[in-house]
């Protein structure tokens, strides 16, 4: 885990920090492409053992969610956040987010069991096309419970994590209630760029505005 202790403001990113968000008045909190407590047998490589952020079946949009890796890894994640909370730092004022695996964590966390956070961020994610996110965030809607905005951002030529799987994503999201903005990135690859950080970082900024008190 990686600290950068500045208060009153949260950042939880599940993706490794290779490039700079410049945000010298947040506490950023990331962690590293090494999940937490997330070595486990892997399906798609025929259950070797490898440090995922959980399980799945296989990889493609049009299978099952193994949703018991999943939940056990939002378990682990929802405590880091209500450790944020016990520290001061109310919801509203924690954003989520990550890239690739970790993107899809963050988006099981904001929809299903942390919806009152300030907003989340997926770089190069995926839901599978039948996910329980989905579900969720239509019945936020329909009890009128609010749900934080999405950001995503994707290189048009990723081929590990397609471009059109995470628009599809954000599409559903959108369609299911979700408030969300997906930005096309051309010529990327499976990675982060520079130029996708500073986007992140003027949304972050505008979710979390610096506070003018003392």
């Amino acid at each position: 885990m990686l600290w950068y202790q500045i208060w009153p403001s949260a950042i939880l990113g599940l993706f490794t920090p290779q490039l700079q968000l410049g945000l010298p008045v947040m506490k950023l909190q990331l962690t590293s492409n090494t999940p937490l407590d997330a070595i486990r047998p892997y399906t798609p490589m025929r259950g070797a053992i490898s440090t995922v952020w959980f399980d799945r079946y296989k990889i493609s949009p049009h299978c099952p969610e193994h949703l018991e890796s999943i939940d056990v890894m939002c378990n682990t994640l929802g405590s880091i956040i209500q450790d944020e909370v016990a520290a001061g730092i109310p919801k509203n004022r924690i954003v989520i987010g990550g890239f690739s695996m970790g993107g899809a964590m963050a988006l099981h966390l904001a929809c299903r069991y942390h919806p009152d956070v300030a907003g989340v961020f997926a770089l190069s994610t995926f839901l599978n096309k039948d996910s329980v996110a989905f579900q969720s965030v239509e019945e936020q809607i329909r009890a009128g419970l609010s749900l934080p905005e999405l950001f995503q951002c994707h290189g048009t030529s990723d081929d590990l994590v397609l471009h059109q799987w995470g628009e599809a994503t954000s599409m559903l999201l959108k369609k299911a209630g979700m408030t969300t903005a997906f930005h096309s990135f051309q010529g990327l690859h499976h990675q982060l760029s520079q130029p996708e950080m500073e986007l992140l970082r003027s949304w972050i900024l505008n979710k979390l505005p610096l506070s003018t008190s003392s």
